[in-house]
């Protein structure tokens, strides 16, 4: 529980302790569902599985967020505007990231069941698109509307669609 709480924290301080901030109810749910995993009294574990699944609908349907509790997500993460996000269960994103609204981290292929690998630091611009198994290094920079289908360097910026590689000035 204290692993929860403590996350849940950190977490809303990244939000500046705007506890109506919609990205910070998202994450806030996506850590308890991630925490319910560890419960091991089986009748206990069912009714937050049953609160988390209630939560996880609540939070897509009104702030357009769709981040499972299987996707992998740092700390200091912020989800920056809501609406029209979607992360892949299979998705691991770094510690202190920026989310903007429509974006789309996620799978290629349906039947191939591998999401991006974002690094720490990492900027995505409002309507980007991760898919597929691909990194992206610490500190890059994700363009608003880019389509990215391969590798992002760490400290790059990734730009068009689909996206090509802008390595950083200076």
């Amino acid at each position: 529980m204290s692993t929860l709480i403590r996350n849940i924290r950190d977490d809303l301080a990244t939000y500046g302790g705007d506890w109506t901030a919609q990205g910070f109810w998202a994450l806030a749910v996506h850590r308890f569902g991630a925490w319910r995993y560890g419960i091991g009294f089986a009748p206990v574990r069912k009714v937050a599985s049953f609160l988390y699944k209630f939560l996880y609908k609540a939070v897509q349907i009104v702030a357009g967020i769709e981040l499972p509790c299987e996707a992998r997500v740092g700390r200091g993460c912020r989800i920056d505007h809501f609406g029209g996000i979607v992360v892949s269960g299979y998705a691991e994103i770094g510690e202190g990231c920026v989310i903007r609204q429509g974006v789309t981290i996620g799978l290629r292929h349906v039947d191939e069941p591998v999401a991006p690998r974002i690094g720490d630091r990492v900027d995505i611009g409002a309507g980007a698109k991760l898919l597929g198994p691909i990194t992206v290094g610490d500190g890059a920079s994700i363009g608003a509307n880019a389509v990215v289908l391969r590798d992002v360097p760490a400290g790059a910026v990734a730009v068009g669609i689909p996206a090509r590689i802008i390595e950083k000035r200076g």
